[in-house]
């Protein structure tokens, strides 16, 4: 079946995948409608707790939504539904959608088994997809179990229209962003002692994202949210950076796993099965650690020896971005070819 026309739901602000497969379906000379998920939620925050917190996650306008996704399938007919993460529709539409043809498949972006992740309506949904892709391998036989047709493991990508290397340029950017250690992501609870452990060795952390400010130890570490050219500054401006996935969501690798490369940082990796699979042994192109004694010796390690992070970042952003193929473009191209199964 050859693939042209397409509908993704997702959220399409730019650091999200749903926006990252909107560019891949540019790239890929797709004809593309997109249906924005936050509209599946009111415009009363009020009334989205209610329903997030006694509807397991239950978004408030569900059967809008869900009647929006069939009509655009029936008025734009595409061959592919392409879905990103735990999101409507619910069960109901997919089956009507599929009545019509259209091959219905999802890009799990999060583990639905997590606790602060999951929805019981987006549980019903799972087996009336077509194809599910999943980043983690760790969910795979739960996907088969809870009735999927067809689960496969498909990693995250990167964006080449936003992550590429760029350096502070100015004093200011430079002042702002130079550090030993960056970490970008939100500070879930097991990744605190992680922080606390750089920052007690003495080492000049930085940390971006969500919730850092909560934590008085961790407070000055803390410079905000960064996307765009700044979250590239925020990368180019550490020695290392630390790559490590959401224990919670059962993570292998994470969205940062295939962005950091391709931003030409220095890597220091969580070392599992994934993290290997991506990238070869240690010193190939990333170190990895495992443990938090193991994360500050190295870390230190490769502070001390600049020019070799320096190396590193451009062996790993020379083997993810020239030795391989890991743009969302490549793994939107993977899905189309799997679509060959819909019947």
């Amino acid at each position: 079946m050859s693939i042209h026309r397409i509908c993704i739901i997702g959220r399409f602000d730019e650091w999200h995948v749903g926006a990252h497969l909107l560019t891949a379906s540019n790239q890929l000379r797709l004809t593309a409608e997109i249906l924005d998920v936050q509209k599946a939620w009111s415009s009363n925050q009020w009334v989205n707790r209610i329903f997030f917190h006694l509807g397991r996650h239950h978004p408030a306008r569900l059967r809008q939504f869900d009647a929006d996704a069939e009509s655009v399938c029936r008025k734009f007919k595409p061959q592919l539904l392409l879905v990103t993460g735990i999101s409507p529709p619910g069960a109901g539409a997919l089956q009507k959608i599929g009545k019509l043809g259209v091959c219905r498949c999802n890009f799990l972006t999060d583990d639905p088994w997590n606790s602060k992740n999951g929805a019981g309506f987006f549980l019903k949904s799972l087996r009336h997809y077509d194809l599910v892709y999943s980043p983690r391998r760790s969910n795979l036989a739960d996907l088969l179990q809870v009735g999927c047709q067809q689960v496969e493991y498909l990693p995250f990508g990167y964006n080449q229209e936003l992550h590429f290397p760029e350096l502070p340029q100015t004093p200011m950017e430079r002042e702002r962003f130079a550090c030993d250690v960056a970490f970008v992501g939100c500070a879930d609870y097991d990744r605190i002692p992680m922080a606390l452990a750089l920052v007690q060795a003495g080492l000049r952390v930085n940390l971006y994202g969500a919730y850092w400010d909560r934590y008085a130890k961790l407070r000055s570490h803390w410079k905000g949210l960064v996307f765009g050219r700044e979250l590239r500054l925020a990368v180019g401006g550490a020695t290392v950076n630390i790559c490590l996935g959401r224990k919670a969501n059962r993570d292998g690798h994470a969205m940062r796993s295939l962005e950091l490369p391709a931003m030409g940082a220095c890597l220091l990796v969580e070392d599992t099965l994934e993290h290997r699979e991506l990238f070869g042994d240690a010193g190939d192109c990333v170190e990895y650690y495992l443990g938090l004694d193991e994360l500050v010796v190295k870390s230190k390690a490769l502070c001390a020896q600049p020019e070799r992070a320096r190396a590193l970042g451009g062996k790993v952003f020379q083997h993810i971005c020239q030795k391989n193929r890991h743009t969302y473009a490549d793994r939107l191209q993977t899905i189309l070819d799997g679509v060959s199964i819909c019947k």
